[in-house]
């Protein structure tokens, strides 16, 4: 009896231990095995438990993996958000504890389904239900697919998987792999260990695999500046104007640059209040044949705000003009951070709902490339480079890279940034062409096709990265074809898998 309670304790102590384990798996600390271990010691621990029990392990896996893996979120809430410290532990254990309920639910199906049982059942229908677990993640309530298994993978050997199917087909190979092995196991046969052996192997051919080719002669140089701009002054009135003039004083010293680049949110003014400098700084571009693409809010009615990205200089649209400057408008908007849901009820409550710039509008899902000296680049503002399908729908036959500016200086010197890095360098790996990423303190960086860091500034620092920049032809068969095969075939994994469960009962 004694041996039995302790079990029973062991049980959910270890599921959250493995959980929180897999942190390490990611950026910054990148031990991308651990990513295989996880998984497979959550799915022994799942082996033979009713339904109900798997739910419980599976959720407090999932506390234990978002407990330390987005941890860095009680920064913007703790030290930016202006609760005491006691509420604002409350609202990150509240955000953990939601999260944690799609893996509840991996658990659940997973006990359910019996994918422990069978070759088919740990090789195809444990995958698919843990790909359904994350899409839905990443939906619900606008979606936080942050840590999906994947991004886990950007330097390992199957990294070459992502553009075929993306990160999600990354993920869904291990878990596969994991799964394997758990049946192995569990079954006491060693030989068996090759079925994960073979998958790793048969994996790690796509490193192998070319899509696209780099253009050397359509290269182009970039002066990226990172103002390192302090998040407690940004919008104090008295800074407005420094902060400007800093930029500006760097964009001087890089006219010669096809392209300058300011981060998100670079001009601490709405778009309107500044016309007079934008005249002039598009002016300048013009004389020096460089264009300069900056952050910047605009405000285009009463009550109707956006989180923008605009550019002067060398660009299709003319000299600038504020009422018919092109603008590439935010779509994917930050809970709390650039809207509040149900506002109405939790604005009063804390002066955390009241966030500055917490009331944006969100563009278009489908928007023009931004065009900047002939380049022609899809933009992802800040968290909206999580969103892998969105940034596909909007490439083109034109789009030469992907641009993203960013301003985690809501998350301090915490994990969040280096997560933010990981998961754009994804982004190159799967479309195939440069990632850009401009952001105000870290990381600023230029990613090869191939999801390569070539260049980069150390974070907290003012400084301004020089360049150059390689788009590619070709594409890859994420680019052309996306999510949707994966999605066909976990709808026919689970249509055989429904129809065995239906069998056996």
């Amino acid at each position: 009896m004694k041996s039995l309670m302790t079990h029973r304790l062991m049980r959910p102590l270890a599921a959250v231990f493995v959980g929180a384990s897999t942190t390490l798996s990611f950026a910054p600390y990148n031990l991308w095995p651990l990513a295989y271990i996880s998984p497979l010691l959550l799915f022994l621990l799942l082996s033979g438990q009713s339904w109900r029990y798997s739910a419980l392990l599976g959720y407090l896996w999932g506390l234990g993996l978002f407990a330390t893996g987005i941890s860095w979120v009680h920064v913007s809430i703790d030290t930016f958000g202006g609760m005491p410290k006691i509420a604002s532990v409350f609202l990150m254990t509240l955000l953990v504890a939601y999260l944690a309920i799609y893996s509840a639910l991996f658990g659940a199906l997973y006990s359910r389904f019996k994918a422990h049982k069978t070759w088919f059942g740990a090789l195809l229908v444990a995958p698919a239900l843990w790909l359904i677990c994350e899409w839905l993640r990443g939906w619900v309530f606008t979606g936080f697919p942050w840590l999906l298994l994947g991004y886990s993978q950007i330097d390992s050997p199957i990294a070459g998987l992502a553009p075929i199917g993306g990160v999600d087909f990354v993920g869904m190979a291990i878990v596969a792999i994991a799964s394997t092995a758990a049946l192995a196991i569990k079954r006491k046969n060693a030989k068996q260990l090759w079925v994960p052996v073979a998958l790793f192997a048969l994996c790690t051919l796509s490193y192998f695999a070319h899509w696209v080719t780099p253009d050397n002669h359509r290269a182009q140089s970039v002066a990226l500046i990172q103002g390192n701009v302090h998040q407690e002054t940004k919008w104090l009135p008295s800074h407005r104007w420094p902060t400007i003039m800093m930029y500006m004083d760097h964009t001087r010293q890089n006219w010669d640059a096809d392209i300058i680049i300011w981060p998100e949110a670079a001009i601490p003014a709405f778009e309107g209040e500044v016309t007079e400098f934008m005249k002039s700084l598009d002016k300048a571009a013009r004389m020096n044949n460089s264009a300069v693409i900056t952050g910047v809010l605009t405000q285009e009615a009463q009550q109707t705000y956006y989180n923008s990205v605009t550019t002067v200089g060398m660009t299709p649209s003319g000299e600038y003009d504020y009422l018919t400057q092109p603008h590439y408008y935010k779509h994917h908007l930050l809970p709390f951070g650039e809207f509040v849901p149900f506002e109405d009820i939790l604005r009063p409550l804390a002066p955390f709902f009241n966030l500055p710039m917490s009331s944006f509008n969100r563009g278009e899902y489908i928007q023009n490339n931004i065009v900047a000296h002939g380049a022609h680049m899809v933009v992802a503002l800040c968290y909206e480079i999580i969103f892998g399908q969105q940034l596909r729908d909007n490439i083109t036959n034109d789009t030469d890279y992907i641009l993203t500016l960013s301003n985690d200086a809501w998350f301090g010197d915490s994990i969040g940034p280096l997560q933010h890095m990981a998961i754009a360098r994804m982004r190159a790996l799967e479309f195939g062409m440069p990632v850009i990423r401009s952001t105000n303190n870290g990381v600023t960086a230029v990613v090869d096709y191939q999801g390569k860091i070539t260049a980069e500034l150390p974070q907290f620092k003012e400084d301004v990265l020089r360049t150059t920049v390689v788009p590619t032809n070709g594409k890859t068969p994420y680019v052309l074809l996306g999510g949707l095969p994966l999605k066909i075939w976990v709808f026919v994994i689970m249509l055989i898998a429904l129809f065995r469960l239906k069998r056996s009962q």
